[in-house]
């Protein structure tokens, strides 16, 4: 009922930026919070920032001041933009929506495919 669409990830130099795109479309009456996990090998998935319906961010202490979360609400997309890359910023990176549909109190909990993001020289 709902599709989030990741882009932006890829292969990047220590130092460098990349900005990651989440796009949520479908059945959506409100997008309660949005949110970047990543997942590297041989470790749990982790949050690393999200956005709430009033634009409220929050960031994990590893990414403070080098990652900002923004959103566009009109277009349902929120953007990641990361600068001052570092090697152990190389995971699968997922978007993550918490939503209401139309004619549901429920909130219903939504994952994209991921997108890789490797930082290397």
């Amino acid at each position: 009922q709902v599709q989030l669409v990741e882009s932006g990830g890829g292969l990047v130099q220590p130092g460098g930026s990349l900005r990651l795109s989440c796009a949520a479309s479908g059945n959506i009456f409100s997008i309660v919070t949005m949110g970047w996990y990543r997942q590297a090998p041989g470790k749990q998935r982790e949050l690393v920032a999200s956005i709430t319906s009033d634009g409220s961010t929050n960031y994990a202490d590893s990414v403070k001041g080098r990652f900002t979360y923004s959103r566009d609400s009109a277009e349902n997309t929120t953007y990641l933009q990361m600068n001052s890359l570092k090697p152990e910023d190389t995971a699968v990176y997922y978007c993550n929506a918490l939503i209401r549909h139309w004619g549901t109190n429920t909130v219903y909990d939504y994952w994209g495919q991921g997108t890789q993001v490797t930082v290397s020289s």
